[in-house]
């Protein structure tokens, strides 16, 4: 399966980051950075349908910056932040300044993942971005996922995975790499049919949250008010899904846990080394 990364972490003091009502003023003061003012998407702006922006100067050459002096103004600010930092490793990331903390933006085609989730929705919302957007580290992103690869990931199937093994804040979904991701028991010796149903299943997702544009997708996935549209959609890709497990269909919540902890089970068990056997004692 595709590997799964976490999001980008600033780590800058808020310096780096364009707020919308800012982002006029600093293009007009430093236009020669515009091409380096991205869209930047982090779980709040993701699931209610903010906009923010980002200095992502990765790329950026010496003499653009020079020529700017708000940004320059930025850079520094974002140096003094990192060198007050109580961590050693911040503090070493004040010699470029200019560059996120961590740097993992994916090159291809992603899924998003907010990391934080309202636990009343029934679907964590994922959604796929281009790489010209950069994610923030409150997500996570799956490069390189095929519309098969989110039809799974936003289906009950899925979902019954991370109510038991997720962690939680508070009450709420706190999606995991290693914990939910990474131990996920996907479909095994799937055929090529399972997966063509559930690719156009998942697109008829997408499809069907296109009809609501202007809506945010905290609105469309909110349990009592998502539209029956959405919901139908969601419905179809389940049953393609649950298929690709076995042909029984799945009446409960409690069927679809046992059977992926059984299949993880046997999944992982290769991967366990056999306990040794114990010495016995010389007599």
């Amino acid at each position: 399966m595709p590997e799964i990364v976490n999001g980008n972490k600033p780590a800058d003091g808020g310096h780096l980051i364009v707020e919308s009502a800012h982002k006029a003023a600093l293009l007009l003061e430093n236009p020669t950075i515009a091409p380096y003012v991205r869209k930047f998407v982090c779980a709040d702006e993701f699931l209610n349908g903010q906009e923010r922006w980002v200095l992502w100067l990765e790329d950026a050459p010496p003499n653009v910056l020079r020529d700017c002096p708000g940004v320059l103004r930025r850079i520094e600010a974002v140096k003094q932040f990192r060198l007050a930092s109580a961590k050693e490793s911040t503090r070493r990331r004040a010699e470029r300044p200019a560059m996120f903390d961590q740097i993992r933006q994916p090159t291809e085609r992603y899924v998003l993942i907010p990391r934080h989730s309202s636990e009343n929705r029934k679907y964590i919302p994922f959604a796929y971005f281009e790489p010209g957007i950069i994610i923030g580290d409150s997500c996570t992103a799956v490069p390189g996922a095929t519309p098969y690869h989110f039809g799974v990931l936003t289906s009950e199937m899925h979902m019954a995975w991370v109510r038991q093994v997720c962690g939680r804040l508070k009450s709420d979904f706190r999606y995991s790499n290693k914990l939910v991701y990474n131990n996920f028991p996907w479909p095994q010796d799937l055929s090529d049919k399972h997966r063509a149903t559930v690719e156009a299943a998942a697109q008829a997702v997408l499809d069907a949250r296109a009809q609501f544009q202007g809506q945010t997708l905290a609105d469309l996935y909110d349990p009592l008010a998502m539209p029956k549209a959405l919901r139908d959609a969601h419905k179809a890709l389940d049953k393609a899904v649950d298929k690709c497990y076995r042909s029984a269909p799945f009446t409960s919540e409690r069927q679809r846990v046992e059977y992926l902890f059984e299949l993880y089970q046997k999944l992982s068990a290769p991967l366990t080394a056999p306990a040794r056997p114990r010495r016995r004692r010389a007599t």
